[in-house]
């Protein structure tokens, strides 16, 4: 069993995507938070919905520094994840997160277009 939970939206084609990569190179335990009876009990469904979650080990961690942790985590990308823990990295790459997150709508309608052009997604 691992000590590391990743919540994702699998409602979302981006994050599908992302989470596909990571599953087998990660040894981790991966929970669809788009079924609000899955959120963990000191996360809001819609705050889990809102940003990226990890937990690693008792810690619950958001946004950047949840990828962070991830990466320090999956094969090929420890050294990235060992970077972002250098100090003030986390904080720029936060930003970065930010800005990602104001996009992330229109790159889901995308993606959501080109994933199930004929039929729609979930």
């Amino acid at each position: 069993m691992t000590d590391l939970v990743v919540y994702y939206d699998d409602s979302c084609p981006l994050c599908r995507r992302e989470i596909a990569f990571y599953r087998g190179r990660t040894e981790a335990a991966f929970i669809d938070v788009s079924d609000p009876a899955n959120a963990p009990g000191d996360l809001k469904p819609e705050e889990a919905m809102a940003r990226f979650h990890v937990r690693d080990g008792e810690q619950l961690l958001s946004g950047a520094a949840a990828f962070a942790a991830l990466w320090r985590r999956t094969k090929g990308m420890k050294l990235l994840g060992r970077l972002a823990a250098l100090p003030g990295i986390v904080t720029v790459l936060e930003g970065g997160y930010r800005a990602f997150l104001v996009v992330r709508p229109r790159l889901q309608a995308f993606m959501g277009r080109k994933a199930c052009p004929v039929d729609g997604c979930r």
